[in-house]
């Protein structure tokens, strides 16, 4: 029995070692306290993988603390240590109780200790009067051993050993760095125990087990794994800040929405002012070329959209009827409008293969469809979308639900790979900032909807306010491609947003999902620029991006060193490559069946081997033998190195493939003599600036669930902005507003040509 008078909250530590090795007859020590009992043997029996234990005939064990009442003063507290073994015979041992120095941690105070499996520590720390959280932040020089951090409330006894340390209250795993952040609230007497263990192995911090321990067999005694450990409780920031940060996201992306309001506001007293110009002038005519051809009273608007002229098709004029004139007329929804299988230009009138085979192609011979039933068909990309997002969501936002609610009920910080020394709770989410800083992607999607929307109805009050000749002249206004762009921009901001409420290996493609479906997005609605009548149909388009997501998470489960799967996509890559080359070299008009190969051995025999003939499109096999030689080398490298991040690896050939079309794009606009106005000038300039600068903050890594999360753990790092975002949240802020300008390219790119003819607009 000893006897101590705390005068504060002290600690006493029972120390004891016997030599015995005996594992059938153990040494028992029981000690009884005031609020508990806490027992162990000697040896002191730990279990690992395989069978594997490790026995240890020293043990220290701290004793749950008493603390003087304030209306009694000082107690007595009174520790009752029984020792017994059923050995025949004497087994010696040592005991030594002693009190524990600096048991109570101070707050902005490092303080530096040794723990080992045998011999756990834990301290207590009470919340300051003017504190609401604090973060325990331990560090290491060494990886290993592989610890355990702790917080528990103030319970006895204290679950302190590596068996059941898990049993209450919110931990970690650690190698060099450990964070967790501890919230007043969460514990009633404003005060909780810190507790440190170190584990028996270190496979659950991605170690092995050392050549020198399998050599030994199944026991391993003594091993000496003792860890040196610094802790710091350092206060967390205040609820001013969250407010600040808050502000700061809401007025950053405001300020995009007063841009464009300037913006619109200019265009609008331009146009004011022009029209009042042309008002009071006499007519310059300027419409010459535009009346040069000449339409009948019985040819509806739609029938001359796209009219390309005589010169440059082999068929004659359009012919319509009127049951024919009737029924464009009728902006209805028949299903017969909006089916997109069937080719409305009559044959009749010229033969499509002559048409779209020609060496020069001009904008007029791939616009002559029904502008109507065109721009009903593109209208299904946006009301698709929707639909896609709806189902797509929900499942998602219920199982990240459950996610955040598993750790916080189980207390597992495993689970989720944050950045822990940034990461601010609020609510029932740990790191709320990572949430907060996808609401650009949302806010801005909607602006860019509200742009596009703007555009839609200046066309549609163009177009009633003047001539069906004016449908002659510029790039065909679609608008649905544009409006499914939106909305994927807000649903990556939401999918982005849930992953991040627990971003792990489980649901990382739900940060990638609407990534590949804004590049695919973008790549169509670039060709739908200058081939709008021969673009993919909303439901192909979607059912790639579905094929791409299901190798998406095929990568993500089989493709860690699996050469088979690497092998398989690598063919299914190149294959893939050259089947979409082909469709765009010949304009839709060679047919992808099981005659293909047979066909495409005809035209490299006959062009390449009988007669090394000039391609006829020189531009676009450049174009084309371009983008074969990035995507082969995609394939090639993933082949050899297999990377271990297949979502990012895959989101990497889409967002290279793009690039490389936009560049190609851009290029041969200004090889034809065409313009690039200031909008467009400054969006392509803003674009690159801001993405060279998120991609310098993408590359910063913070955590990885490529590996386990104690060495995720090791790239942790303090916030970066306003004491609230780190390096990946400024990420989310610099790329939604690097999507928004790039979308904003997109839009704007081809202005120049609203008032050039469409058979004078060059296909490429």
């Amino acid at each position: 029995m000893s006897n101590f008078s705390p005068s504060s909250v002290d600690a006493v530590r029972v120390y004891v070692k016997s030599d015995s090795e005996d594992l059938q007859y153990p040494v028992l020590f029981v000690v009884r306290q005031q609020k508990g009992v806490l027992s162990w043997q000697v040896p002191l029996i730990f279990r690992g993988l395989y069978q594997r234990t490790y026995n240890y005939q020293e043990v220290s064990r701290t004793l749950c603390p008493t603390e003087p009442a304030p209306d009694t003063g000082p107690l007595e507290q009174v520790i009752f240590v029984d020792v017994a073994s059923m050995a025949p015979s004497p087994i010696k041992y040592e005991l030594l109780v002693t009190r524990v120095k600096n048991f109570q941690l101070m707050t902005d105070k490092a303080f530096n200790f040794t723990a080992s499996p045998s011999q756990p520590q834990y301290f207590l720390y009470k919340f300051p009067q003017d504190v609401d959280s604090v973060i325990i932040k331990v560090v290491s020089e060494t990886i290993y051993p592989c610890s355990v951090v702790s917080v528990q409330d103030i319970v006895c006894p204290v679950y302190d050993l590596d068996h059941n340390v898990e049993f209450n209250g919110v931990y970690q795993s650690m190698t060099k760095q450990a964070a967790i952040t501890i919230q007043k609230k969460d514990f009633t007497g404003e005060q909780f125990f810190v507790v440190f263990v170190i584990k028996p192995e270190d496979y659950a911090c991605g170690g092995s087990v050392p050549s020198t321990i399998q050599d030994k067999g199944n026991h391993t005694w003594n091993l000496q794994r003792t860890k040196h450990l610094q802790v710091t409780i350092v206060p967390s920031i205040p609820e001013s800040v969250y407010v600040q940060a808050m502000l700061f996201s809401f007025l950053s992306f405001l300020s995009f929405y007063m841009g464009a309001l300037m913006v619109a506001c200019m265009h609008y007293v331009r146009a004011r002012r022009k029209m009042s110009a042309e008002r009071y002038s006499p007519d310059d005519g300027s419409r010459t070329m535009a009346a040069s051809r000449p339409i009948t009273a019985g040819t509806p608007e739609g029938s001359s959209y796209g009219a390309i002229d005589e010169s440059s098709s082999s068929g004659g004029r359009q012919m319509s009827s009127p049951e024919h004139g009737l029924r464009r007329g009728s902006d209805t929804d028949s299903s017969v409008e909006e089916e997109s299988d069937f080719d409305t230009m009559p044959e009749i009138e010229s033969d499509k293969n002559v048409i779209r085979t020609k060496m020069f192609l001009y904008l007029s011979d791939l616009s002559r469809k029904d502008r109507r039933i065109v721009s009903k068909k593109y209208k299904i990309y946006f009301w698709n979308i929707i639909t896609i997002a709806v189902f797509y969501a929900l499942p998602v936002v219920q199982l990240v639900i459950t996610y955040q609610t598993v750790v916080n009920v189980t207390g597992n910080q495993d689970i989720c790979y944050y950045n822990f020394l940034c990461a601010h709770p609020l609510g029932v989410l740990s790191a709320f900032n990572n949430v907060l800083s996808n609401m650009g992607h949302v806010l801005l999607g909607f602006l860019f909807l509200l742009i596009v929307l703007h555009r839609d109805i200046l066309h549609r009050h163009t177009m009633e306010a003047k001539d069906a000749c004016t449908l002659e002249y510029g790039i065909p206004k679609h608008f649905g491609l544009f409006y499914a762009m939106g909305i994927a921009l807000m649903m990556e901001g939401v999918l982005s947003a849930c992953y991040h409420v627990c971003p792990n290996y489980s649901n990382f493609q739900f940060d990638t999902s609407f990534m590949y479906m804004i590049a695919g997005l973008c790549m169509l609605k670039l060709y739908q620029a200058r081939h709008p009548d021969i673009n993919a149909s909303a439901y192909s388009a979607y059912a790639s991006f579905a094929v791409v997501i299901c190798l998406a998470v095929l990568g993500v489960v089989f493709g860690k060193n699996n050469m088979w799967f690497w092998a398989i996509f690598s063919i299914i890559h190149v294959f893939a490559s050259l089947a979409l080359s082909t469709q765009i070299y010949y304009m839709g008009r060679f047919k992808i069946d099981f005659g293909i190969f047979r066909r495409a051995a005809m035209v490299l025999y006959t062009d390449c081997i009988q007669q090394c003939s000039r391609p006829m499109y020189m531009d676009r096999m450049v174009l084309l033998v371009a983008g074969n030689l990035v995507n082969w080398s995609f394939a090639i490298f993933g082949l050899v190195y297999r990377p271990r991040d297949f979502a990012s690896y895959l989101l990497g050939i889409f967002i290279c493939n793009l690039l490389l079309y936009l560049a190609f794009y851009i290029i041969m606009k200004l090889r034809s003599s065409e313009k690039l106005l200031p909008i467009p000038l400054f969006c392509i300039v803003a674009t690159a600036i801001v993405w060279g600068a998120a991609l310098y903050f993408f590359f910063q890594n913070l955590s990885s669930w490529e590996e386990t999360p104690a060495e995720s753990r090791e790239k942790n790092r303090p916030c970066a902005l306003l004491g609230f975002f780190d390096d990946h949240d400024i990420w989310h802020f610099l790329s939604a507003a690097a999507l928004f300008f790039s979308f904003l390219v997109l839009l704007t790119l081809d202005d120049d040509l609203d008032t050039v003819r469409r058979d004078q607009i060059p296909v490429f």
